[in-house]
């Protein structure tokens, strides 16, 4: 698996809460966090690098018989979310200067072709070919309540004024029910995990011709960011681009 990854204050922020990292285990298990400290909150950097220091630690002591199939996978990806919850919830509870903190949170655990996805918030995960590009998750958003309740179309919710309250975030209450995917990676496909300063800033046009051109991975990650920059760069943004693409250098 090639990856490469990007993470960028952008243009208007004075700090960077965003977060991320890739982890390989000796027996070839692997792992990719976003996570996204919530801006309007104290200490959204402290909740991001919390959530994710605290998920590599977990993932690398792991016993292996937690990866023994897809639904173990998947088990504990929900467990261990439920866990870091509880863990910065209770840590804004005793740090007065962290009161209210919170993160969003993808982590996508890698079984050689097999992907499993743990998610909270509106950071999201797209899975890209030659033939499209695809959104895996789904925002835990208050515009996707009104999509649901059929008060707004999914072409008017990407334009909503209210577009980014999100009604699900790690460390903010005192529970939390992640949602949870699965992705099998093909020959020639990527998956982009980014925060919402990235896929706010760029269409899916955009990011497909990016992902799908000649350029190294590491390059195609750089052109990402700095087209969100140049769109506005209001948001700091993060992404870790994955690579099945045989030819990626």
């Amino acid at each position: 698996m090639r990856y490469t990854i990007v993470s960028d204050i952008g243009k208007k922020r004075a700090v960077n809460e965003d977060s991320a990292t890739f982890i390989s285990r000796d027996d070839s298990y692997q792992l990719a966090i976003v996570a996204d400290g919530m801006g309007g909150h104290n200490a959204g950097d402290v909740a991001s690098h919390m959530a994710v220091t605290h998920f590599e630690e977990l993932f690398l002591k792991a016993d292996a018989g937690h990866f023994a199939s897809n639904e173990s996978i998947e088990q504990w990806l929900v467990s261990t979310v439920k866990e870091l919850n509880t863990t910065l919830y209770q840590y804004s509870l005793t740090h007065e200067d962290c009161q209210g903190m919170g993160t969003t949170l993808i982590a996508v655990l890698i079984d050689g072709d097999q992907t499993t996805i743990c998610h909270v918030g509106d950071s999201r995960v797209y899975f890209v070919t030659q033939e499209g590009i695809r959104l895996v998750t789904r925002d835990h958003s208050y515009v996707n309540i009104l999509v649901d309740n059929g008060e707004i179309s999914e072409e008017e919710a990407e334009s909503h004024p209210k577009k980014n309250y999100i009604i699900k975030s790690l460390g903010t209450e005192s529970t939390i029910e992640p949602d949870s995917y699965k992705v099998k990676l093909v020959d020639d496909s990527y998956m982009l995990i980014c925060s919402d300063g990235l896929s706010n800033k760029i269409s899916n046009n955009d990011m497909h011709n990016i992902i799908m051109s000649s350029a190294t991975i590491q390059e195609k990650g750089s052109q990402l960011v700095q087209l969100a920059n140049d769109n506005g760069g209001e948001d700091n943004i993060t992404l870790i681009l994955l690579s099945k693409d045989l030819k990626e250098v």
